[in-house]
């Protein structure tokens, strides 16, 4: 893949993603693992990516006054030891991305079915032992992953309503980025922290690009269902062609 179409790529799924609140952990995952040979390598790229893009949409969501703290930490508390723990699974390369495809794919048929429903917000209340629950099942998921785990716990709250899209997507942006944060510290701490900064550096700025903007649209009444949809279907292609790619040998 060209040096110069590379960072395209990059800033078009910081984009995509930041503008619902996410990192874009999965697709960085795919892309690099067709330009990267070192397994580890790849994971440890795709999480700093993804850490510095939620860490631009959290800022924004922060000066905007929609991150609420109280709602948030029992999501959070158990999580982020959970992630710290996956991480320290040893999957071989094949059922890594395996395992990272089915849970993609997975995750936008629920993005889609969130669409396709248009479920109103609830304002359900949800016990904290609820959010933990769901918190620390989602953390160890991203820990194993190797992705911030916030593409599957959106939909998933916005399907059973637990609050207006906004806040979710702030939680979302917020749990990826501490969930990130523990998974980059397993890898330091398994030794497995491989960052080239020559290949890196570039794609970093790319990412940075294409998250600031993708953050600041999202949050000036840009057309975030079809940003949604839009993502969905690039979550939906990144699992189905990790499947195919490492469980059946074929290319797509």
């Amino acid at each position: 893949m060209s040096e110069f179409i590379l960072p395209v790529f990059f800033f078009a799924i910081a984009f995509f993603y930041s503008s619902v609140g996410f990192g874009g952990g999965s697709s960085y995952l795919a892309i690099l693992s067709v330009v990267l040979t070192e397994f580890y390598e790849i994971r440890t790229v795709a999480l700093v990516f993804n850490l510095v893009v939620v860490t631009i949409s959290t800022v924004v969501y922060i000066k905007q006054k929609v991150v609420n703290w109280k709602n948030f930490w029992p999501f959070l508390i158990i999580s982020i030891p959970m992630a710290f723990i996956g991480t320290q699974l040893k999957l071989s390369e094949k059922g890594f991305f395996l395992f990272l495809g089915i849970s993609l794919l997975l995750s936008a048929i629920f993005m889609m079915l969130q669409e396709a429903m248009q479920r109103k917000s609830e304002n359900r209340s949800f016990s904290w032992q609820k959010r933990s629950g769901l918190g620390a099942s989602v953390g160890f998921l991203s820990g194993i992953t190797g992705i911030g785990g916030g593409i599957f716990l959106s939909p998933l709250l916005n399907l059973l309503g637990w609050a207006n899209p906004k806040i979710v997507a702030s939680l979302a942006s917020i749990f990826i980025l501490f969930n990130s944060a523990a998974g980059l510290v397993g890898l330091v701490i398994a030794d497995s922290f491989q960052f080239n900064k020559k290949f890196a550096l570039p794609l970093l700025f790319a990412v940075i690009g294409g998250g600031s903007l993708g953050s600041y649209l999202s949050n000036n009444r840009f057309n975030i269902h079809l940003i949604r949809v839009l993502t969905a279907i690039l979550v939906a292609y990144v699992g189905l062609r990790l499947i195919l790619l490492y469980g059946f040998g074929v290319k797509v």
